[in-house]
């Protein structure tokens, strides 16, 4: 086995053992980056210098036999939306092109403490708004399985150089399914923590009360472990859970005894691809052999999920992106040129003795504030921008923003309720496999979407997984999202393995 192959606990063990070095580790994953993302396109910056002396560091701590943390000398790819001290991050838009954060994000460091060795920042949507990767300003990434098609998204850089074993950690954000629908087009694993479990300091925010950092991997039992390295609680992040973390890489391979699985009605209905529906029902099968019981469920308001998501994240959107408007933070225009227009506008208004063109004019600040934006921003974070700009105006905010509140509360209630009588809600991560690039981008709601089965598990702040469970006859994999109550990531982690310990979807790689 190559080392590039080997899960990150298989590299762990042999790093230990003394077999191969981080070094080596490290640089067997720099040249598979070197050789394959071109056609790919997962990375906006591989950082090779640094993760070689930091893989140097570790294998000079492991041979004096110092400390080391839980993923000493395996190398990790970070989403590029997460503050890395002294290293440009962009989430893929031209407004933070050149954004170079004075801090890192506690995620970041918490990698740095569990001495894990960060190799480079992935692609991703704009501001992590998007569905497919191609709404990056930066370059758009491709399905390793045929790169005809799109990887899915936001995290789409992320899920793709772990499906091409660039790397056997990627870090992805999920604000309505941005980790868990990637996974699920790449053929890997995405885990969306509880909201709280993983702190948010230092993330680029897209939605703030939807928002979570969470792990990706190509086991559960890699993913466990890199959960446990990113989770607790951090006083830095005021919506951070101040509860204690469970291991999760100790109890990841103790089986559930007596697992009661939900199986949604509304989510077996029109619109949802018959292979993927055929190797979910599959699954199913596998988790009734080991002993499973299957319960029939309803989640009668998940119809409103989309609805209601796409009013609260762009509110939300419209608020977190007013920062950036060339003076506080980003791209700023340039002023130059921006002033001599706006004279040229004055001197039209002017000779055509046209008063009210003048007083309506722009002053030079605010017509600084309108180009920087419109030249920094993307078409669909503008479009995400307007609708929350709307929903929020005097006048429509309780049409809209109070009463999509009100029906985010009635969709938590319904998951409550059916969490009194199952375990874990399995299904669909996504309604068809992963589509082909260009072909939904002309149609916002179709991409919308896309996020059918999994925003609801934002919108009630619960943890959710996509686990590789099948591949359609034009040989793409297929995704099995499973929930659970908050805080019983653990659940879903053991649940996870369960599948993978009876089947080999999870093994399965492209041929690049």
């Amino acid at each position: 086995m190559a080392l590039y192959e080997a899960s990150a606990t298989q590299l762990l063990s042999q790093l230990e053992s003394g077999e191969v070095t981080s070094v080596e580790v490290t640089q067997a994953c720099l040249d598979r980056i070197r050789e394959h993302d071109g056609a790919v396109g997962a990375f906006l910056k591989v950082m090779d210098e640094k993760a070689l002396a930091k893989a140097a560091e570790v294998d000079r701590k492991r041979k004096a036999g110092e400390d080391l943390g839980l993923l000493a000398g395996v190398p990790v790819a970070v989403k590029d939306l997460l503050c890395t001290e002294g290293e440009v991050t962009t989430c893929a838009s031209k407004m933070l092109e050149n954004f170079v954060p004075p801090y890192s994000s506690t995620v970041i460091k918490k990698l740095e403490a569990a001495d894990a060795v960060i190799v480079g920042k992935t692609n991703m949507d704009e501001f992590a708004m998007g569905g497919s990767t191609e709404n990056s300003a930066l370059g758009k990434t491709r399905n390793p399985w045929n790169t005809d098609l799109v990887p899915g998204g936001s995290s789409g850089g992320a899920a793709a150089c772990l499906a091409a074993q660039m790397v056997p950690l990627s870090i992805g954000t999920d604000t309505g399914g941005s980790i868990r629908q990637p996974a699920s087009f790449c053929g890997v694993v995405g885990l969306k923590p509880t909201y709280g479990r993983v702190s948010r300091f230092g993330l680029i925010a897209f939605a703030s009360s939807l928002d979570q950092i969470g792990p990706m991997a190509r086991t559960a039992e890699d993913t466990a472990l890199f959960l446990e390295a990113m989770a607790g609680h951090d006083p830095q992040d005021s919506t951070s859970a101040n509860v204690a973390c469970p291991l999760f890489s100790k109890t990841v391979d103790q089986p559930l005894e007596g697992l009661r699985i939900g199986l949604v009605k509304e989510h077996f209905g029109e619109g949802l691809d018959s292979e993927v529906e055929k190797s979910v029902r599959e699954a199913v099968a596998v988790y009734e052999k080991l002993g499973a019981k299957v319960v029939d469920i309803s989640l009668p308001h998940n119809k409103y999920g989309i609805a209601t998501y796409y009013i609260i994240a762009p509110s939300e959107a419209s608020s977190n992106l007013a920062r950036f408007d060339g003076a506080h933070y980003g791209h700023r225009c340039d002023e130059a040129t921006m002033l001599e227009e706006l004279q040229k506008e004055k001197e039209a208004f002017e000779a055509a003795g046209d008063e009210l063109g003048l007083k309506r004019m722009d002053t030079p600040l605010i017509r600084m504030y309108r180009q920087s934006r419109a030249e920094g921003f993307g078409p669909e974070v503008k479009r995400r921008i307007m609708l929350g700009t709307y929903t929020l105006s005097a006048g429509y905010y309780d049409a809209f923003y109070l009463k999509a509140l009100k029906v985010r509360r009635l969709i938590r209630e319904d998951y409550d309720k059916a969490f009194k009588a199952v375990d874990v809600i399995v299904g669909p991560t996504a309604p068809n496999p992963a589509f082909a690039a260009g072909s939904k981008t002309n149609d916002p709601l179709a991409m919308y979407l896309e996020d059918l089965y999994t925003v609801t598990a934002n919108l009630a702040g619960i943890p959710a997984i996509s686990i590789p469970c099948g591949m359609t006859s034009g040989g793409l994999p297929v995704g099995l999202h499973m929930q659970a109550p908050a805080l019983e990531e653990d659940r879903l982690l053991r649940a996870a393995y369960m599948f993978q310990k009876e089947t080999a979807w999870h093994a399965k790689t492209p041929s690049l």
